[in-house]
C-alpha cells in the first residue's frame, strides 16, 4: 500500500474537516486519535470512501506515512502539545516536520521549536483561521518556522488554504513563534470586531428599538458596502432564527460570553510591549464583565441610571452607528497592526504586514473587504508606524468621527455601555493629541517617589544633555520655592 502524503493527529470537528479537505485536494493522508473509537467512526463515516488511511496506534501511524514525516497535530492547545511531541518523537527520524495546528501560546512555540530541532526534529507553528467550515473548504493559515521545513508542506498548504483572486490565504510568516502570534493578534482584532458588532446591535435594539427583522436587513444592507466582512454577514443571518417559542433565537440565548484565551494573551503581549490596544483589551473585558450574569442581575436592581430616551432622527442614528462601527474597526486593526509590528522587531521576525492583510481576505473568521486597504498602506510604505496615518483610512475617519463622536456621546446619556467603541475613540484622540496630560503623572511619581522626570525647552522638545541623552530631573515638591535639580 502507497505511504501517505501527510499525518493527522486529532479527529475532532477541526481536525476531521482538515483531513477531509487535505484528501479533496489530491493529497493521501493518515489519521489517529488517542480515543481509537474516533478514527473508526471518522472512517466508516466522513471519510468513507477517501483515500483517508486510519490507524489504531502511533507506530503504525508512523508507519503510513512517506519520508519525511509530516504530521499536523489538531489537539487541544497546553500540555496536550507536548504530550503528543513526547509520544511522537521516539519514533520520528531526523528532518521529520511536526506541525501544531491549535491555538497554542506562541511563547510554547518558540520553547518546541528549541527543544525539537536540538533533536533534528522540524516543528512549524501554524495559525490556523476559518472554523469548521473554513477547515473543510479552505482557512486562512499561518505558519512559522524554518522556511526549510515550511517548504516541505508547502504544496499542501497552498491547496487546501482558501483562495482569493487566484492567490492562497497562506504564506511563511516568519521564524519559530511567528505564525502562531499573528494567529493571536487575529484573534484579538476578532475580539474587537465582535465587540463593535455588538454593541452596534444593543444600540439599535434599546436605543432604536428595531426589531429582529429590521436588524437582519440593516446588517444585509451594511454587508453590501465597505461593512462587508464575514462578521457582518453571519450577523445578518442571526436575526433570521426564530425560537420554537416564536421569538428570535439571539434573544433566548444567556448573554454570557466565552474565551478561550487568545484575545486575553494579545492583550498581555500588548502590556508587556507597551503597545496601547484599548480596544482589544476592552473587549475581553466585556466578556468578563458578561460573565458575572447572576452578579449583573442583582445589581440591575440595585443600582439606577439615566432614564431619558432618544428623541432625534432614528435614521440619521443608525447611520451614525454604521460610521461609528467602521471608525473603531479600523482602530481596533490599527491596534493589532501595531502589536504585530512591535512584536516583529522584538523577535526579529520581519514580519510582512501587507501579506498577512491579504492572507486574512478569505477563509479567516475576520475576513473582510477592507483588507486590501491595509496590504495597500504597507506596500506604499512598508515603515508605517500606525494605520490611521494612511491616506485611505485617515479620509474614512475624517468624514466618520462626527458620527462616532455623536454616537458615543448618546450611548452615555443613555447609560448604553460601548466599551469597544469608546475606547476606540479615546485611542485615536489619544494618537492624534501632540501633548497629553502625562505630564501630570510623571510630576506625581516624582512627588511620592522620587521617579525623576524630563523637562521640555522652549521648542517644545525633550532637553538633551551634552552625552545625547535626555536631562533627568526631579524636584522636592513639599519645600516652597524649591527649584528642580538635575539628577546625574
Amino acid at each position: 500500500m502507497a505511504k501517505a502524503d501527510i499525518g493527522l493527529i486529532g479527529l475532532a470537528v477541526m481536525g476531521e474537516n482538515l483531513a477531509l479537505n487535505i484528501e479533496s485536494q489530491g493529497f493521501r493522508i493518515s489519521v489517529f486519535n488517542r480515543t481509537v473509537s474516533k478514527v473508526d467512526d471518522f472512517i466508516a463515516g466522513g471519510a468513507k470512501g477517501k483515500n483517508i488511511v486510519g490507524t489504531h496506534s502511533i507506530k503504525e501511524f508512523i508507519g503510513s506515512l512517506s519520508a519525511p514525516r509530516k504530521i499536523i497535530l489538531m489537539v487541544q492547545a497546553g500540555t496536550a502539545v507536548d504530550a503528543c511531541i513526547n509520544e511522537l518523537t521516539p519514533h520520528l527520524s531526523e528532518g521529520d516536520l511536526i506541525i501544531d495546528g491549535g491555538n497554542s501560546n506562541f511563547q510554547d512555540t518558540i520553547r518546541r521549536n528549541t527543544d525539537l530541532a536540538a533533536k533534528g526534529i522540524r516543528f512549524i507553528g501554524t495559525g490556523i483561521s476559518g472554523g469548521e467550515e473554513g477547515a473543510r473548504y479552505g482557512p486562512a493559515m499561518m505558519p512559522g518556522g524554518d522556511p526549510e521545513a515550511y517548504a516541505l508542506v508547502e504544496p499542501i498548504f497552498t491547496k487546501i488554504a482558501a483562495q482569493v483572486d487566484g492567490t492562497p490565504c497562506v504564506s511563511h510568516i516568519g521564524p519559530d513563534g511567528a505564525g502562531h502570534y499573528v494567529k493571536m493578534v487575529h484573534n484579538g482584532i476578532e475580539y474587537g470586531d465582535m465587540q463593535i458588532i455588538c454593541e452596534a446591535y444593543a444600540l439599535m435594539k434599546h436605543v432604536l428599538g428595531m426589531n429582529a427583522e429590521e436588524m437582519h436587513q440593516t446588517f444585509k444592507k451594511w454587508n453590501e458596502g465597505e461593512l462587508d466582512s464575514y462578521l457582518i454577514e453571519i450577523t445578518a443571518d442571526i436575526f433570521t432564527q426564530t425560537d420554537k417559542s416564536g421569538v428570535p433565537l439571539v434573544e433566548v440565548i444567556l448573554d454570557a460570553a466565552g474565551q478561550k484565551g487568545t484575545g486575553k494573551w494579545t492583550s498581555i503581549s500588548a502590556l508587556d510591549t507597551g503597545i496601547a490596544a484599548p480596544t482589544i483589551a476592552e473587549a475581553v473585558f466585556a466578556r468578563c464583565i458578561s460573565a458575572v450574569k447572576e452578579e449583573r442581575v442583582k445589581a440591575s436592581k440595585i443600582i439606577r441610571g439615566p432614564s431619558g430616551k432618544y428623541e432625534g432622527d432614528k435614521s440619521e442614528l443608525l447611520a451614525a452607528i454604521h460610521d461609528a462601527m467602521y471608525a473603531s474597526k479600523i482602530c481596533s486593526y490599527a491596534q493589532g497592526f501595531a502589536l504585530m509590528r512591535e512584536a516583529s522587531s522584538e523577535y526579529n521576525w520581519d514580519l510582512d504586514l501587507g501579506t498577512i492583510a491579504l492572507g486574512w481576505r478569505g477563509g479567516c473568521i475576520i475576513r473582510a473587504r477592507f483588507l486590501h486597504r491595509i496590504a495597500d498602506a504597507y506596500e506604499n510604505d512598508p515603515n508605517l508606524p500606525n494605520l490611521l496615518l494612511d491616506p485611505y483610512f485617515l479620509e474614512v475617519i475624517e468624514r466618520t468621527q462626527d458620527n462616532w463622536r455623536h454616537v458615543a456621546a448618546i450611548a452615555m446619556q443613555l447609560g448604553i455601555p460601548i466599551p469597544a467603541c469608546s475606547s476606540a475613540l479615546a485611542y485615536f484622540d489619544s494618537y492624534r493629541s501632540a501633548r497629553v496630560s502625562a505630564n501630570l503623572i510623571q510630576a506625581q511619581r516624582d512627588y511620592f517617589g522620587a521617579h525623576t522626570y524630563n523637562r521640555i525647552d522652549a521648542d517644545g522638545k525633550t532637553v538633551v544633555g551634552a552625552d545625547g541623552q535626555p536631562t533627568v530631573f526631579h524636584t522636592e515638591w513639599m519645600v516652597e520655592g524649591r527649584p528642580e535639580v538635575v539628577v546625574d
